[in-house]
């Protein structure tokens, strides 16, 4: 009979971290929170949280933990799929600077850029599915909306390129739920 395996002390280490790290940017946002504070939190030293994450960005993104809360298209009227979605997006962009804060990362981390794609093609797949898309197409359709929402929250609240961050949302609702809703129910022209 072999002995029950003990966690590995790396693991335990890395439980505490990361519990610190999600304690500590929620309390704190990413902009406050710092690797000695976490580091405290988790009554480690400081160089053990990058020794396993690397940076704050590599942190923030192992960390993170975000769901959507997207609609469920499926109880959405066809022709509206595009308007909520832009809707829906403006309002959990304007409201959650940890989802901002991922964006950021994820531009220059790899693990966060990882984590954005996984949240996205999870998340943004499944309730693109939900309304009944052709299967063949689903991810495309996915993968064209997100191209839209981080394009449209990279330049808002990222570069804050001027005329995205002066736009009021009315604004780009109209501007951008025509294209979505193409890509959510219009067919390609091959």
């Amino acid at each position: 009979m072999t002995a029950p395996t003990q966690p590995r002390r790396s693991d335990a280490t890395r439980a505490a971290i990361l519990r610190a790290a999600r304690e500590r940017f929620a309390a704190d946002g990413y902009e406050r929170a710092t690797i000695r504070a976490i580091a405290a939190d988790a009554r480690i030293d400081p160089s053990m949280v990058m020794r396993y994450y690397g940076s704050k960005e590599g942190l923030f993104a192992a960390a993170a933990e975000f769901d959507l809360r997207l609609p469920d298209l499926a109880a959405v009227s066809p022709e509206q799929l595009g308007e909520v979605l832009v809707r829906h997006f403006l309002a959990r962009w304007e409201g959650d600077e940890t989802l901002v804060a991922l964006l950021r990362a994820a531009s220059t981390n790899p693990g966060a850029a990882e984590r954005m794609r996984g949240i996205f093609a999870d998340q943004l797949t499944a309730a693109v599915a939900a309304f009944g898309t052709d299967p063949a197409l689903t991810a495309r359709r996915a993968g064209l909306v997100a191209s839209q929402i981080l394009g449209l929250a990279f330049t808002r609240y990222v570069v804050r390129l001027p005329p995205m961050v002066d736009a009021e949302p009315e604004e780009l609702v109209s501007w951008i739920a025509p294209t979505l809703q193409r890509y959510l129910t219009g067919l390609p022209q091959i």
